[in-house]
């Protein structure tokens, strides 16, 4: 079953990146790459993609941008109303349609696997406002930044479903409080 998911890593004061969209404190942090809750055990279990423009931006300039290449090798949907081009040989689809909709064509391209809510800001809030967000998988750092980018601009209910530790990252799995559950 497709469950949609928000993979994140944050501060421990519950910012995802600083004032500047930086994520030097990330960067910099202790994990093990085959310890708990890693990247690569996730991202095989993953479908589709959905994400904003300013977080396809950062990708673009600190990802591709780095000779690395598109990492997503899923169908990727990128919410916008502005114009942007896709990196050459990447599915990239870009859209300004409601997420309501864009949710049931990427469950459909992600043939069962599960879709990844990359980033952060309003557009996982107007997946949870829609009843759309199904988990919360964060990774906590040992650094605050006392100003930033939100884990989640929304009120949302979440009942923890398991806790690890990465080298110097603690990682939770959530599932998301449903009302009336």
């Amino acid at each position: 079953m497709t469950r949609t998911v928000y993979y994140v890593a944050c501060t421990l004061d519950g910012f995802i990146a600083d004032e500047h969209h930086s994520l030097d404190w990330l960067l910099k942090q202790d994990i093990d790459q085959h310890g708990p809750m890693n990247y690569d055990a996730f991202i095989d279990g993953v479908g589709a993609v959905l994400m904003g423009a300013t977080t396809y931006e950062w990708v673009l300039k600190h990802q591709a941008g780095s000779g690395e290449g598109w990492p997503y090798t899923q169908p990727s949907w990128v919410f916008t109303h502005r114009d942007l081009a896709a990196p050459a040989g990447a599915d990239v689809r870009f859209t300004s349609a409601p997420v309501t909709a864009v949710h049931a064509e990427a469950v459909e391209a992600a043939k069962g696997k599960n879709l990844f809510l990359v980033g952060g800001g309003d557009l996982i809030g107007q997946f949870a406002d829609a009843g759309l967000l199904d988990e919360v998988m964060v990774s906590y750092a040992p650094v605050t930044l006392g100003a930033g980018a939100p884990l989640l601009p929304r009120r949302l209910d979440l009942r923890l479903r398991e806790t690890a530790r990465n080298a110097a990252f603690v990682t939770a799995t959530y599932d998301v409080v449903r009302a009336g559950a």
